[in-house]
């Protein structure tokens, strides 16, 4: 599967803005698209209606920075979403998909996770949302159906994406898992705007939009978003429900990978936490976050 163009996200995004939303009077004509013309956009930004149509159709090779940042007015982009569309605009015109190494935690973020012990639940996230580690209660938190020592081999390592759309157990965790899945898709679509050539990410996209309809259908949608802070609504098989918030550490030695860390919303979260914790803490295990993995950043 090929990753996103500069067009057809452009495209979504136009479509997503109507002309009242920029001040333009329809006078109650019919529109035969939705959101605003190509030449609505064009006279907006400044630019000529061929020029962007040449845009849309991956013709007009690179746009200036300040095209884009005009386009981006126009069209209402957050910071994250203009980020977006200046990473698609520097991918070159033809590509070849690279299968990178596999991804090794940086011993920092592993001895930041140990640090944390049990007591808080927390996962380290790469750059595709596999999982690298956890710590015990952050795996019994999020995925103990999954075996624990999974994140120690790379060909076994669980894809927190895939989990999300296509495992049962891991959709019926997730009270608000609606929110969290159109989440997961947006953050997807920003890393393949900074990772085009990444073909164990072009392959994961092209499974999900295969074999699950929900999530073809959030793809197709072409919202972008950087997932740092949030809420998780969780229906627990041993804790109940539990109601944490989550805020990602980012690693500035690995940036593309994150500590995600689950704290308690509410007094009752924090007694099912302490609850899973105790649990955790009774099985006996010899383990440490990174045991059996190499300490050295990679693709």
């Amino acid at each position: 599967m090929e990753l996103e163009r500069l067009g057809a996200y452009l495209k979504t995004r136009r479509h997503r803005v109507t002309p009242a939303d920029v001040g333009l009077r329809t006078y109650g004509t019919a529109r035969r698209v939705p959101g605003l013309r190509r030449e609505e956009l064009a006279q907006l930004a400044g630019v000529s209606v061929g020029y962007y149509t040449r845009l849309e159709q991956g013709q007009a090779g690179t746009a200036s920075r300040q095209v884009l940042n005009a386009l981006a007015d126009v069209l209402r982009l957050d910071p994250t979403e203009t980020a977006h569309l200046h990473n698609l605009a520097r991918q070159p015109t033809t590509s070849r998909l690279v299968r990178p190494r596999p991804e090794r935690p940086h011993q920092r973020v592993l001895s930041l996770l140990a640090s944390l012990g049990d007591s808080t639940p927390a996962v380290v996230l790469g750059r595709r949302g596999d999982v690298l580690a956890w710590n015990r209660t952050g795996h019994a938190l999020v995925a103990e159906h999954v075996d624990f020592t999974a994140p120690d081999e790379p060909a076994r390592r669980p894809s927190v994406p895939r989990m999300f759309f296509l495992d049962p157990l891991t959709q019926d965790l997730h009270r608000n898992w609606d929110e969290l899945a159109r989440i997961h898709v947006a953050y997807l679509r920003l890393t393949a705007g900074r990772y085009p050539t990444d073909a164990r990410l072009a392959e994961l996209i092209g499974e999900l939009a295969m074999r699950s309809r929900d999530f073809a259908g959030l793809w197709a949608e072409g919202d972008v978003a950087d997932c740092t802070v949030g809420a998780m609504h969780l229906r627990h098989p041993t804790a109940g429900d539990v109601d944490v918030d989550y805020q990602v550490w980012l690693q500035p030695d690995s940036p593309d990978h994150r500590l995600e860390v689950y704290t308690p919303h509410d007094t009752a979260s924090a007694d099912a936490l302490r609850l899973l914790s105790d649990q955790v803490a009774a099985k006996p295990h010899a383990w440490s976050p990174g045991a059996g993995t190499a300490a050295t950043p990679a693709g």
